[in-house]
């Protein structure tokens, strides 16, 4: 195990801009083109502060080579786990944006079948020099997964018996996967390379992206009950999703909270969020 704890404390500043074009080419994939608007919706920001390298500087994954802010934890997979965000102030198109970046945290973990690294980075956005909003980020790392005879099944858990409020069928497909990732500049290979995700990787088909899920939930709270102002959203990405799967994306909303996840058609679930009204 290498101890990445020098890293702790690492800072990054971004600068960007709120951009209508972008807006209006990220409601797109979501169906909501024609829908004028002018503030930008949540979880929309992150399509800002991409990480611009050159071509020369991608590793093999599609990621840029590791280094620089993050610390170049050796382990082949890396993805976002979750997340907590507040929102504290609107951001309109045409503010200039800032984002002031933290490693907060790096812990090693041993689990069952691999080895895993989580850095946790804390995100401070501004709008016009005002704090809009407090994001701190989940980043899991993962080793190689062990060959294990003994490692045990667990046994099938309990179906569990869920609130609805709402409950809609979805399926992101190739090609949204692909708009996702250029929306975003979003080189990593397990979204769009099939070939590289399958043999490379070890998945069974192309990756959605977890914080495409975490804004097909939002998107569908914020459809559900356009009077409720959204204050906090926490997620955590359970299990993944691939372009083959049908899913629904679910929520369980009350006056001032609301549950909402996305559930694999036998019922599994794949992430998880919390929200304050």
């Amino acid at each position: 195990m290498q101890n990445f704890v020098e890293w702790i404390g690492n800072k990054q500043i971004n600068q960007d801009r709120c951009e209508q074009r972008a807006i209006q080419m990220l409601q797109a994939l979501f169906n909501h083109k024609e829908q004028a608007i002018n503030e930008l919706p949540h979880l929309f920001h992150w399509m800002n502060f991409p990480h611009v390298v050159n071509q020369a500087d991608l590793g093999a994954d599609g990621h840029p080579k590791k280094g620089g802010f993050l610390p170049p934890i050796p382990f082949p997979k890396r993805m976002w786990a979750g997340g907590r965000l507040q929102f504290l102030q609107p951001i309109y198109a045409g503010q200039d944006l800032r984002r002031v970046s933290e490693i907060a945290d790096v812990q090693f973990k041993q689990g069952q079948n691999s080895d895993l690294y989580f850095v946790t980075v804390d995100h401070f956005i501004y709008a016009n020099d005002q704090l809009v909003i407090k994001e701190q980020q989940d980043i899991v790392y993962k080793s190689i997964e062990r060959t294990n005879s003994q490692t045990k099944i667990a046994p099938a858990a309990a179906k569990t018996v869920r609130n609805y409020s709402f409950k809609q069928q979805h399926q992101v497909d190739s090609t949204a996967l692909f708009r996702y990732s250029a929306l975003t500049f979003n080189g990593h290979k397990i979204h769009y390379d099939r070939p590289y995700a399958v043999q490379v990787e070890g998945y069974p088909g192309l990756v959605v992206h977890g914080p495409l899920l975490a804004t097909l939930l939002m998107q569908t709270l914020q459809a559900n009950y356009p009077n409720k102002i959204v204050k906090s959203f926490d997620f955590r990405a359970i299990q993944p999703v691939f372009d083959f799967n049908e899913f629904y994306i679910c929520g369980d909303v009350q006056a001032d909270t609301a549950e909402l996840w996305i559930e694999h058609i036998d019922g599994q679930i794949a992430m998880k969020a919390k929200v304050s009204f």
